[in-house]
């Protein structure tokens, strides 16, 4: 790492090195950072900031930092470069991805790369370089996706930036022609879309971190039709296990 890469501090996040752990889970949403806290002990919360929340508490004797980043491709890598400058040196992005078959709503799907189609990523390499999530890390969330009685699928997920332009179809016109593009992602084999996954993938990878994404299917590409709140709730529950006890089985 460059010096100009070290950091004592985080100037988004505001987060301290001595306040973060030695691997990463990355949240879209904020309120799941109070949520996962409830599967660690010994929980610090790191002074908010800009909206970013960031927790540090410990599994299986692991110190791992959780921080949310809200939605979308810029703000992920800041997160995630901000915590490499601190010292972190694996990522893994939790949270929600839509469904593309055979994949269906409240599975998991777990990503071994992503097709780039969103922008951040272009800005760490140039876009023939590949988006591939760390194989350790995928092993050890193989092992763990294997105890769970929940259905999983691994693949190439689709990362984009525009949600209403390129994902998720309000009505008319841009419907139509999202069901076209959508008609070309499953041709293409992809298992699900977000608007972060590529990017941390390269980011990682250039800046020499481990990284993968791990989501629970909440959206039918084709119907738009979205999981319930109850099964939500069962299935974020058992992603956050998942999540820790994976990165709790790597190599510190």
């Amino acid at each position: 790492m460059t010096k100009e890469e070290q950091s004592n501090s985080a100037w988004y996040i505001g987060a301290e090195r001595a306040e973060v752990g030695d691997a990463a889970i990355l949240i879209g949403d904020p309120a799941r950072v109070g949520r996962i806290a409830n599967h660690m002990s010994d929980v610090h919360l790191v002074r908010e900031n800009r909206g970013l929340r960031t927790i540090t508490g410990t599994r299986a004797g692991r110190r791992i930092t959780v921080s949310a980043f809200g939605m979308g491709a810029p703000i992920a890598t800041i997160v995630l470069h901000e915590l490499f400058a601190l010292g972190i040196r694996t990522f893994l992005r939790i949270g929600t991805a839509m469904a593309v078959p055979p994949a269906r709503l409240g599975d998991f799907v777990l990503a071994d790369g992503a097709l780039r189609a969103e922008g951040t990523s272009n800005s760490y390499a140039p876009l023939g370089f590949p988006a591939i999530a760390d194989f350790a890390l995928n092993t050890r969330l193989r092992e763990r996706l294997g105890r769970s009685e929940r259905t999983w699928h691994a693949g190439i997920f689709g990362t984009y930036d525009g949600f209403y332009t390129e994902m998720f179809g309000l009505s008319g016109e841009r419907r139509e022609m999202i069901a076209a593009l959508k008609r070309d992602i499953e041709r293409m084999g992809l298992i699900g879309t977000d608007m972060e996954t590529a990017a941390l993938l390269v980011a990682a990878r250039i800046l020499g971190a481990r990284a993968s994404t791990l989501c629970v299917a909440t959206v039918d590409a084709h119907s738009q039709e979205k999981i319930g709140d109850g099964e939500m709730a069962k299935a974020e529950a058992e992603l956050f296990e998942v999540a820790l006890d994976a990165i709790t089985a790597l190599p510190a």
